[in-house]
């Protein structure tokens, strides 16, 4: 018998017929676990295919996205799509969706549907707004729900607008939300023996959660949290500081401890004991004061001496880096952020690891995202169709 320890959700059975991110990362993050993930895209392939960068006419995103999942082209919007889909879904543990509200109802694929033919089926939905409100049927990514969450407008600089990040933030945010919501749903069905449920999740409200008591501040203080460049109201010091040598790093004195010995590093002994600097609110106050005083010291000296005298304080500083830096770095090699996979268009591939890093059972990334359609004959015979009825669909487009 084998020592090979299985991955903690081998046996689990997970459908994606999402698009870009916010829905199909959810699948994603189980695959790296050993959820048998089945990624089910429209015969012209799935939207993030067509994102940028590409090589050899290959996205990159793809690759990333798509890791792990085998992939099905069906076209959900005909019957002979449809009952492929239920077919699939009879021992599905978990279906990921993120169509604007009402479209899978549309198509005879929604929650009444899905549970009568599976009540053991779990339906993960993510929408821009969630399925239920005024705002249901708008159409929503996460940059609108970077805006409206509040977290656009307290980031940025104080004169300079608010700010996106250049990146989906709130989509990979909300993904994780909802895989924890999925993880939640399936040890209630399976420790309590229950039916399977839908899971609601409207992309801003994870946004909403992460940005701090903003609510408990404008109700019981009349305030609301503006833009403060790289600094924030509640700890102070914590910035970016230019090196002399013009590389960048930060940091941050949320404790007590760490505010001395940054003052101790820097040589500013009498700022540690300063009357006015003994509270983090004192601090707040003094913050351009206390930058000031960072800034002269790390301006003074190079990235590697700024870096290496703050080890020695244990301050709690570290470097600003670009993405072949992080990639260098000894840590981050010694941790494994990063794998490197063979992938049967594009060779060797770098990208990020599973996360968390179960010691036990840790998570594995079995291959980057496959050509489309790869599995598509593969599954459809597990489904009994004969090789005849795979040629009709495929000759009527539904694959």
């Amino acid at each position: 018998m084998s020592n090979q320890k299985k991955l903690p959700l081998e046996g689990i059975k997970v459908l994606d017929i999402g698009t870009l991110f916010a829905g199909p990362w959810v699948a994603t993050y189980m695959a790296d676990f050993g959820a048998e993930v089945i990624k089910v895209e429209h015969p012209k392939g799935d939207s993030i295919r067509n994102f940028a960068p590409h090589k050899d006419g290959v996205s990159l995103w793809w690759k990333l996205a798509g890791r792990g999942k085998k992939s099905l082209t069906c076209d959900l919007s005909k019957p002979a799509g449809q009952e492929i889909l239920k077919k699939l879904c009879t021992d599905a543990d978990v279906l990921v969706e993120n169509f604007r509200p009402g479209t899978i109802e549309k198509w005879g694929l929604g929650w009444s549907a899905l549970h009568e033919i599976n009540p053991k089926l779990i339906l993960a939905r993510t929408s821009g707004f969630g399925q239920e409100g005024p705002y249901a049927k708008r159409p929503g990514f996460g940059t609108l729900a970077e805006a409206m969450s509040g977290f656009a407008h307290i980031t940025g600089s104080p004169d300079g607008p608010p700010t996106l990040p250049a990146f989906a933030l709130a989509d990979g945010i909300s993904a994780m939300c909802s895989t924890y919501g999925v993880m939640m749903a399936l040890y209630h069905r399976d420790m309590h023996d229950a039916l399977g449920q839908e899971i609601d999740t409207a992309i801003y409200e994870p946004m909403t959660t992460i940005l701090g008591p903003q609510s408990l501040m404008y109700d019981h203080m009349g305030t609301i949290q503006t833009r403060t460049g790289n600094s924030i109201p509640f700890v102070a010091p914590r910035n970016t500081y230019r090196c002399k040598d013009g590389r960048y790093v930060v940091l941050s004195a949320s404790a007590e401890s760490i505010f001395k010995r940054i003052m101790q590093a820097i040589g500013r002994d009498d700022l540690a004991v300063d009357p006015r600097m003994q509270t983090q609110e004192g601090r707040v106050t003094h913050t351009a004061e206390l930058d000031n005083a960072i800034q002269e010291w790390i301006g003074a000296h190079t990235l590697n001496d700024t870096v290496t005298h703050f080890q020695e304080f244990e301050g709690a500083l570290g470097p600003v880096y670009d993405i072949e830096q992080l990639l260098e770095d000894p840590h981050v090699q010694h941790r494994g952020t990063f794998v490197e996979l063979e992938d049967e268009e594009l060779g060797s591939v770098r990208i990020q690891g599973p996360i968390p890093n179960l010691k036990e059972t840790p998570g594995k990334i079995r291959w980057p995202g496959p050509p489309k359609g790869k599995h598509t004959d593969e599954i459809l015979k597990t489904l009994n169709y004969t090789d005849n009825e795979i040629t009709q669909l495929r000759e009527a487009s539904v694959i």
